[in-house]
């Protein structure tokens, strides 16, 4: 067996090694001592420590896409090393990702100087390392972040940010600095949320030993794309009730949201919805008219209101049929709508053949001559099978103090003088 000796062995390493890079932390910058392969062009002789953190670690994993930037407020605790450490990291290089081996050796721990030691490892390890993944991706898909949480030491650590690596990063962070910095993550409206949910004091109170807690809510991802993601907290099973460890995790339910939403809004728009005509239903249209009710009280915009009835259908009924009937109600609702589509109106079936029509930033005298044009327009239309028909309207406008009722009452009212006037009419209240 060959006699190596201290020098012999270091200058083998020395030549066998990819990169040694000379960090320090606390001046933010690195020196280059020796590059080769990979490294040669992708690591510069030095630069700044945090560009350096940025390039290993700060980007989606096979790719080559930096994270957002919201998010590079943690690459200072990323770039901060307790003893020995090593990692595998994926970079992607003129289009092909290499696997790539850190050691990192603390030089001077009170002063944040390390050396990086960086490897390029060979395909068939990169091979085992991809199936290795595939099966973990396979598995924790959804999971875009973990931690462990300590409340009494008020500590986070064993993070893992799985779009990044599916390796905890070494550093750890007080939690309630974390709080504070990952809240601008959240969406706007969810941030109370999010501050409520995630404070120590609520999760001691609401979380038992063993239980789980979650909540769902919009945060960025590593693009900086909102998405909606379910945060979930699960307290670690022990005797001691005063042991408040927890595992916390972000999971991704950004597309079943999505067909969630979807399947609601379709529901909603089924429950809204006349199942004849299509519009409003009496109980949406009354809703509308108590909302618009709420914006002339509190932005004082005009809102007026119309009733429309048919005049002589049950005639239509009785002479052509019930199927005719419902033909000349859904053209009549036809008309309308084709009429109103540029104005911002809301029109529902408030029963039979009659409708209500909620004019937003209409006063009165705008609304009765738009009624004049609406029902010369109807006048002028022919109907199927039955040919020409006419209509009543009533009329009113918001006023203040009133309410959906009193409101109603004065267009039902003014509705039914006009039909009591000889029909084919508008009267105002």
């Amino acid at each position: 067996m060959s006699v190596y000796t201290k020098e012999s062995v270091s200058a083998s390493l020395y030549e066998k090694i990819d990169a040694i890079i000379i960090v320090d932390a606390k001046e933010d910058s690195y020196k280059t001592i020796k590059k080769s392969g990979l490294f040669e062009n992708l690591i510069e002789a030095k630069g700044t420590y945090q560009k350096l953190v940025e390039k290993l670690w700060f980007h989606l994993k096979d790719e080559s896409t930096k994270i957002a930037e919201d998010y590079h407020i943690f690459i200072p605790m990323v770039g901060k090393f307790k003893g020995k450490y090593v990692d595998r990291v994926k970079l992607k290089y003129q289009d092909k990702i290499h696997l790539v081996q850190i050691s990192i050796y603390p030089l001077d721990e009170v002063c944040n100087k390390y050396m990086f030691i960086l490897d390029e490892l060979d395909n068939s390890e990169y091979l085992r390392e991809f199936l290795t993944d595939k099966k973990v991706d396979t598995i924790q898909s959804s999971f875009l972040f973990s931690m462990y949480v300590d409340l009494i030491k008020d500590q986070a650590y064993s993070i893992n940010v799985t779009e990044m690596t599916n390796s905890p990063q070494n550093y750890d962070v007080k939690y309630s600095v974390w709080r504070l910095m990952i809240v601008n993550m959240i969406w706007p409206e969810d941030q109370k949320l999010f501050m409520e949910r995630t404070d120590p004091e609520y999760l001691k109170r609401n979380l038992e030993s063993g239980r789980t807690t979650s909540f769902d809510c919009q945060m960025k991802n590593l693009n900086g794309v909102f998405i909606w993601v379910k945060l979930i907290f699960s307290r670690a099973k022990t005797t001691n009730e005063d042991d408040f460890r927890f595992v916390f995790m972000v999971q991704n339910i950004h597309e079943s949201s999505l067909k969630l939403f979807d399947a609601l809004k379709e529901y909603e728009e089924l429950a809204s919805k006349d199942p004849l005509t299509s519009i409003f239903n009496h109980g949406r249209i009354e809703t509308e008219m108590n909302n618009s009710i709420e914006t002339f009280n509190s932005k004082g915009k005009p809102v007026s209101y119309l009733m429309i009835d048919i005049d002589h259908f049950k005639t239509v009924n009785d002479r052509f049929g019930h199927s005719a009937g419902d033909m000349v109600l859904k053209q009549f609702v036809n008309v309308i709508v084709d009429f109103i589509k540029d104005y911002d109106i809301r029109i529902g079936r408030w029963g039979g053949e009659e409708f209500v029509l909620v004019c937003y930033d209409m006063d009165i005298e705008k609304s009765e001559l738009f009624s004049k044009s609406l029902k010369d327009r109807i006048t002028g239309e022919s109907f199927e099978k039955i040919g020409k028909l006419t209509c009543s309207i009533g009329l009113t406008e918001v006023k203040k103090d009133d309410n959906a009722q009193v409101v109603f009452d004065r267009i039902d009212k003014a509705m039914y003088e006009a039909k009591s006037s000889g029909r084919n009419c508008i009267v105002i209240e």
